[in-house]
């Protein structure tokens, strides 16, 4: 029943209506995809026959696992079976399908192409995975969530980002003539097996998503499968396939190459200069004060408070690692966002929280040394006078310890 590439004139049923079903389902999945929103309704009324009777958005907030999603999908999956049997019925004399397969595989590999080289750009220039901030160096393990622990993790080393991406770049690549397509599939499978493993074991909400191109890729894989059971299981010879190709014509293959060859050059074009000004931006977006700065006097109207941990009106660190942000981080742990712009000339600053939008400056800063800060300013109608020391980040081994090629024994802390 497997489906394959090899030109044949007569295919079996089995093997047509199998066909039938995976065509009907990857083409809905693509065009839902894209198109979901459009179809809210039926899709609501789908969920209720699944009994989901509680509120739900279609958007996800960036989760591609959310309910809407999940809904999507069984509805994609039951209007498959009903378009395929459908098809079965009215089209069964046809004897086979080898122009739309041809065609059919040729969405496939541009619809992973475009995913490969989009997931590989971004952990190349580590957009997907940044370096873990100053803020997140200060969160507890205990606190990290699953999927933020692996981004942490990810983030981390800039050489494993550049690995994976390459991968995924290679699968992308490989996958453009058809010819190596078979092996791009086998690479991008590989990769995206790794990729759908991590967000099922980590929680990352890409589930559905990762699946699919893995099962995509799989498929195409399986077109040529023979072959390599042939060479790698069985130690046997194989042949050459007698691929099925519906334009013979010479000047269109010609234009189809350049076109190919033009279009990859203009989209790795578009990623590299993604990719400059990212590092460019990077190199330049350290904000002024920069740093973990710890409180050592905390003076509320002149009274300067004991520095316990059970205070949870108190600062413990202010952590400034992005322009015009702050974290205040509090004797309890609980950390805080803020808007924080400093002055560098009238020596003021505006520290407001994310909701607030005045920003005329309520602090003024006074910097005693290059390591000790001193603000003073109102804070819910009181007056403050907080003294901080820049944090050592040498300190933290995390953003200390870089590769070594020589370890007399495991560094495991």
């Amino acid at each position: 029943m497997l489906i394959s590439q090899e030109y044949k004139a007569q295919w079996g049923s089995a093997k047509k209506a199998f066909f039938k079903f995976v065509f009907s389902y990857f083409v809905l999945y693509i065009f839902l995809m894209f198109f979901s929103g459009f179809v809210k309704g039926p899709t609501r009324w789908f969920g209720g026959l699944l009994g989901i009777n509680y509120s739900y958005e279609a958007s996800g907030y960036g989760s591609g696992d959310n309910t809407y999603a999940y809904a999507t999908l069984f509805m994609n999956f039951i209007l498959a079976i009903v378009i395929a049997l459908l098809w079965i019925v009215l089209d069964s004399k046809r004897k086979s399908y080898n122009q739309l397969m041809y065609w059919f595989i040729v969405v496939l590999r541009i619809f992973l192409i475009f995913f490969m080289f989009t997931y590989g750009f971004v952990k190349v220039i580590q957009l997907q995975f940044p370096y873990p901030s100053l803020t997140r160096m200060m969160q507890p393990l205990g606190e990290f969530s699953p999927m933020g622990l692996a981004w942490t993790y990810l983030g981390y080393s800039k050489g494993f980002n550049l690995f994976m991406g390459i991968m995924e770049i290679t699968g992308g690549l490989l996958l453009i003539p058809r010819r190596t397509s078979t092996l791009g599939a086998f690479v991008t499978m590989g990769v995206m097996i790794h990729v759908a493993v991590m967000n099922f074991m980590f929680d990352i909400p890409v589930k559905i998503f990762s699946v699919h191109l893995t099962l995509m890729a799989l498929f195409i894989f399986s077109t040529d499968i023979k072959r390599f059971i042939n060479v790698f299981i069985n130690n046997k010879p194989t042949e050459a396939y007698e691929f099925f190709n519906p334009i013979n014509d010479k000047t269109y293959h010609r234009v189809i190459f350049w076109t190919k060859l033009t279009l990859t050059i203009v989209l790795i074009g578009l990623f590299l200069m993604r990719g400059y000004g990212n590092d460019k931006s990077k190199n330049s977006k350290k904000p002024y004060l920069y740093g973990i700065w710890e409180v050592t006097h905390f003076i509320k109207e002149n009274d300067t408070l004991p520095r316990l941990v059970t205070d949870k009106n108190q600062w413990r660190y202010l952590i400034i690692d992005r322009k015009d942000r702050a974290t205040i981080k509090m004797m309890d742990d609980k950390k805080y966002n803020y808007t924080f712009k400093p002055d560098s000339i009238s020596k003021k600053a505006a520290l407001y929280a994310p909701g607030e939008r005045n920003e005329t400056p309520n602090f003024t800063y006074e910097l005693l040394n290059s390591e000790t800060l001193k603000l003073n300013g109102e804070i819910y109608l009181y007056n403050h006078e907080i003294i901080l020391k820049r944090k050592n980040l040498d300190s933290l081994l995390l953003y200390s310890r870089g590769f070594n090629w020589i370890n007399e024994r495991p560094f495991n802390r």
